[in-house]
């Protein structure tokens, strides 16, 4: 049995894509069909619908698809379990990450877990809440990073930090001029807001309902960068964490103003399966994290 080959057809099949799973696997999508074809005649059914867009598993593929996403579980937890038995960290730390976490803060985590184990590998993709959650729970990634996590039989939750949330608004808005404001300086006000399913709306939401303020939607987006582009243009303003925006006040594109009254934070917590077995190297890297917050 060849894992290269079980690893392309999992890839191409969480992908529903020929193109993205053979690019996640290093071939051109011609060699991948070739070897999906060879696939296909060695064990002599097909696994792949041809000619349907997105990419559809029959029900032979299905099979196969978990079949050989156990068996790479367990290959990699068969190198996980012996790696105890050396020195070196070595192998795959795969993470799934909400977007406001990942595009501001992982690199710089990444960069010093390979600094410190060249011979491990991070594999980071960017997936909204639910997707997070599945990911985790499917063992397609290793830990999952975001906010308000919720508590599951299935799940373990680490508490990573507190944001402090503020007001943001461009340069010229008056209330960038305020070294603090209340709640209720932004009734009326244009608000570009985060898509009304996210932890992060619903925990916003909450807190204008309780300061019994009505702010006036203009924009939805699933994205910080995205609200902060709005946001700089004056299309309205917002409530975000302190993090995400530091760089863009530093550089004079937004204002970021403290709320008064009972401080309002984003939770981030990790979150792993409950009786996985972590990898040393997705070990190592949680350390890492949780030194970044106690220091």
């Amino acid at each position: 049995m060849d894992l290269d080959t079980l690893k392309l057809f999992k890839d191409i099949a969480d992908a529903e894509s020929f193109t993205r799973g053979a690019g996640m696997n290093g071939v051109s999508q011609s060699a991948a069909s070739q070897q999906i074809q060879q696939l296909e005649r060695g064990l002599g059914v097909q696994l792949i619908e041809r000619g349907k867009r997105p990419l559809t598993l029959t029900p032979a593929g299905e099979v196969y698809s978990r079949a050989a996403r156990d068996i790479l579980r367990r290959f990699e937890q068969l190198q996980a379990n012996l790696e105890t038995f050396k020195d070196k960290i070595s192998g795959p730390v795969r993470i799934a990450s909400i977007y406001s976490i990942g595009l501001y803060d992982m690199a710089g985590h990444t960069r010093e877990f390979m600094r410190l184990y060249p011979q491990a590998t991070v594999h980071l993709e960017y997936l909204r809440t639910d997707k997070i959650y599945q990911a985790v729970l499917e063992d397609k990634v290793d830990i999952g990073l975001l906010s308000y996590p919720t508590p599951g039989k299935d799940l373990k939750i680490i508490p990573w930090r507190r944001e402090r949330m503020v007001v943001v608004t461009n340069r010229e808005h008056p209330l960038a001029r305020e070294k603090r404001v209340e709640a209720a300086a932004l009734e009326g006000q244009p608000f570009v807001s985060f898509d009304y399913d996210l932890p992060i709306r619903k925990m916003i939401d909450r807190y204008l309902k309780e300061n019994r303020v009505a702010v006036r939607p203009v924009m939805e987006f699933d994205n910080i960068a995205n609200i902060k582009e709005a946001v700089a243009v004056g299309a309205g303003v917002s409530i975000l964490p302190e993090p995400t925006v530091r760089q863009d006040v530093s550089l004079g594109r937004l204002a970021a103003i403290p709320l008064n009254g009972p401080e309002l934070v984003r939770t981030i917590g990790i979150i792993h399966r409950r009786r996985k077995k972590l990898s040393p190297a997705t070990v190592r890297f949680l350390e890492l994290l949780q030194r970044e917050v106690k220091e």
